[in-house]
C-alpha cells in the first residue's frame, strides 16, 4: 500500500487545520488505497525537506516556493494568509523604522516569508537569524535593536514589554490591497492530478470539521500554543485558518504573484515562478 507523508508544523494554526486528519475523522479518498504518516517539524525543517523533495504533501513558507516549484504544486486549500496583519517588527524603546538602518535585527530563518518581507520592506539592516522563540529576548537584552516576530509573539510582544513599530501584513495590504501569503500547503508533482486533488479535498474537509467541532479542535491546537492562554491560542489559530485557508481563490493567487514579482524586483529571487495551483 502506498504511504503518503504529510508534513506540517507543530503550531496552533496547523494543528487546528489538521485536527480531523490527525484524529482519523477524514479519509484521504485517493484513487487507490493508501496509508499516511503525519510529519511534525518546524517550518524551517519542512522548507529544507521540500528543497530535497522528500514529502508527498507538506507545509512550506511561501517564500521558498520559487525554489521548489519544479517539484511541487500549490494547493488552493491550506494557505496561511494574513488579512491586514502578519509578522511584526518590535523594539525595546523609542526607535522608528528609519532608525533601524545598519542596526542588528533578529529574524527567523532565511527561507521564511517573514525574512523575505523584511528584505523587501525594511531599510538595510544587519539581519541575524535566530530561532523564532528567541528573537524577543534578544531585543529585551539589548543584543538586538529590533526583531521580526512571527507565531504567537504577534500577540504576546506586549507582555514582553516591547513596542510594535511595523506590521508587515498591514503595510503589504496598504500597498497592494491583497492578503499576505505566508505559508502554503503543497503536493509533489509526481503524485499526479488525482492524488493532488484528493489530498487538497481531504485538507479542506479537515478544516471544515475543525470549524464544525471548534471546541475540540481548539483544545487540541492549544497543546501547541507554547504557553499562551486559551483565548489567545484560539485567536492565533483563527488568524491563519480563515476563509482564504479553505480556498485562496483569485485574491490568493494574485497575492502570490505579487509577492514573487516584488521579490524578483528586489533581486531576492532569480525569477518569478509560475504559480501552479491545484484548484479543488
Amino acid at each position: 500500500m502506498r504511504q503518503l507523508r504529510i508534513g506540517h508544523s507543530p503550531d496552533a494554526d496547523d494543528a487546528y487545520m489538521f485536527y480531523a486528519i490527525t484524529h482519523g475523522l477524514v479519509d484521504l479518498d485517493g484513487p487507490e488505497p493508501a496509508g499516511h504518516e503525519e510529519v511534525l517539524e518546524d517550518i524551517q525543517n519542512l522548507n529544507e525537506r521540500a528543497l530535497r523533495g522528500e514529502l508527498e504533501m507538506t507545509a512550506i513558507s511561501a517564500a521558498v516556493y520559487p525554489q521548489v516549484a519544479d517539484q511541487y504544486r500549490i494547493l488552493a486549500c491550506g494557505a496561511s494568509m494574513g488579512l491586514k496583519y502578519g509578522p511584526i517588527v518590535v523594539t525595546n524603546g523609542p526607535l522608528n523604522l528609519a532608525g533601524l538602518e545598519g542596526r542588528r535585527v533578529a529574524m527567523p530563518g532565511p527561507n521564511t516569508t517573514a525574512y523575505l518581507l523584511s528584505r523587501i520592506f525594511l531599510p538595510p539592516v544587519e539581519a541575524v537569524q535566530l530561532p523564532f522563540d528567541q528573537v524577543m529576548d534578544s531585543v529585551k537584552s539589548g543584543e538586538m535593536a529590533a526583531a521580526v516576530v512571527i507565531h504567537e509573539g504577534q500577540l504576546t510582544y506586549v507582555d514582553a514589554g516591547l513596542t510594535k513599530i511595523l506590521d508587515l501584513g498591514e503595510l503589504w495590504h496598504q500597498e497592494t490591497g491583497l492578503p499576505l501569503p505566508l505559508g502554503l500547503d503543497c503536493v509533489r508533482r509526481d503524485l499526479g492530478e488525482e492524488w493532488q486533488v484528493a489530498l487538497g479535498k481531504a485538507l479542506q474537509r479537515s478544516i471544515d470539521a475543525a470549524f464544525n467541532n471548534n471546541a475540540l479542535a481548539v483544545d487540541y491546537a492549544l497543546q501547541f500554543g507554547r504557553g499562551i492562554d486559551a483565548e489567545r491560542g484560539e485567536k492565533f489559530a483563527k488568524m491563519y485558518v480563515n476563509q482564504l485557508t479553505v480556498d485562496m481563490g483569485e485574491d490568493g493567487e494574485k497575492a502570490l504573484n505579487e509577492l514573487f514579482r516584488r521579490a524578483h524586483e528586489a533581486g531576492l529571487i532569480d525569477a518569478v515562478p509560475p504559480v501552479d495551483i491545484v484548484w479543488l
